[in-house]
C-alpha cells in the first residue's frame, strides 16, 4: 500500500491523535490514503469509531511492538 499522507502521533494520548486525525483527513483528498502511527491503545477503539461516524474506511489495522498502525481511506466526495 502507498499512502498520500502519514500522521505520526507517536506519544500523544487521547483525545490528540483523533483531533490531530481529523485534520489530516480533511486536508487529504477524496479517496487518498492516510497511514497513521501511534502508540496510545485507545486509538484501537476510538479510529475505527471514528471511520465508522464519518464514513473513511479503514482498509488495515495492526499491532506491532505498542505501536499502533492503521490505513485510512478517505471518502469518495
Amino acid at each position: 500500500m502507498t499512502e498520500d499522507a502519514i500522521l505520526d502521533a507517536t506519544g500523544l494520548n487521547c483525545p490528540e491523535p483523533v483531533m490531530m486525525l481529523h485534520q489530516h483527513i480533511r486536508d487529504l483528498k477524496a479517496g487518498g490514503l492516510l497511514k497513521v502511527i501511534a502508540t496510545d491503545p485507545s486509538t484501537q477503539r476510538d479510529i475505527p469509531k471514528f471511520c465508522v461516524f464519518l464514513d473513511h474506511q479503514l482498509v488495515e489495522q495492526r499491532e506491532d511492538a505498542g505501536t499502533y498502525l492503521y490505513w485510512i481511506r478517505k471518502k469518495a466526495q
